[in-house]
């Protein structure tokens, strides 16, 4: 990560014409406070006579020093991915509705922003999850996620069957709806309405949990972080495997899913005085007295 920031590139949500207004105020405000601007290449189509420059996603790796995500939490899954294998910090304005990663709110941005470019921020590493998927002993496929990696049934047909293995350790056969492979970060969402406990965002682990299970007494499981998870596909009647619910794959009988951590984390920045445990009670409700 390169301190101070020189070039700063803005990305807003994915179809989202209504986000350009606060891209163009915002870069409007780093600009004339001496930045170099970079807006993303999709989130320009939505900008009329945009005076910035555009560089697309994927190329962004050598141009710019930190990026700026205006949306969701599901914008920020996106481009984390994206840009995880660049070492790039990324900083998350909060335009959607949850906002776990996604936490400066439009109505402070100016003002928040400015202080972190002058220092004012903390760092925090959150791991990720490479996926590769073999056919017959060759990789077909590879992905990789910040949340889950979930394997389901893509219809409301028959269970799904499959066989877990940890590090070469046979764990169990299971019938279920599905399963999912999280890390911390993904513990607030998938896994938790499928009943898998709330995971810090600074341990070092993953969470293997059942969605569904045929056998109930099948539960959640939390193993080390440079566990390498194995599944093997026995009954996969339209079985489908998506990452972060943002990219998919289809898999048949005896593919092998093959997840481990992703070697380089994401590195988020947030304004000091930032708290995970403030962002669980008021996304969670805990603050609400009944």
């Amino acid at each position: 990560m390169k301190f101070p920031f020189k070039t700063i590139a803005l990305i807003g949500k994915y179809k989202t014409p209504e986000i350009t207004g606060s891209v163009l105020r915002l870069a409007a405000f780093l600009s004339g406070k001496g930045f170099a601007v970079v807006v993303d290449a999709l989130t320009a189509e939505h900008i009329n006579e945009n005076p910035y420059r555009v560089v697309p996603l994927g190329k962004m790796e050598r141009v710019i020093d930190l990026a700026i995500v205006l949306g969701g939490d599901g914008t920020m899954l996106n481009i984390a991915r994206t840009l995880a294998p660049f070492g790039i910090p990324l900083v998350g304005v909060n335009q959607g509705r949850l906002g776990f990663l996604t936490d400066i709110s439009l109505d402070t941005m100016q003002q928040t922003i400015e202080a972190m470019l002058e220092g004012k921020y903390v760092t925090e590493q959150r791991m990720m999850l490479a996926t590769r998927v073999f056919r017959a002993g060759k990789e077909i496929y590879y992905a990789l996620a910040l949340n889950e990696v979930a394997v389901h049934r893509d219809n409301a047909g028959n269970m799904i069957e499959f066989e877990v293995r940890i590090d070469g350790d046979y764990l169990y056969n299971q019938r279920a709806d599905g399963l999912l492979v999280a890390t911390p970060t993904g513990s607030t969402a998938y896994a938790l309405s499928s009943g898998g406990p709330i995971l810090h965002p600074g341990l070092d682990v993953i969470e293997l949990v059942p969605v569904c299970p045929h056998t109930l007494s099948n539960r959640p499981i939390v193993v080390k972080g440079e566990s390498q998870i194995e599944i093997v596909m026995h009954r996969t009647s339209n079985v489908r495997v998506r990452f972060d619910s943002h990219s998919y794959f289809d898999s048949l009988g005896n593919d092998k899913i093959e997840v481990t951590r992703y070697p380089a984390p994401i590195c988020l920045l947030h304004p000091v005085g930032h708290s995970y445990y403030n962002t669980l009670r008021e996304k969670l409700l805990w603050n609400k007295t009944l």
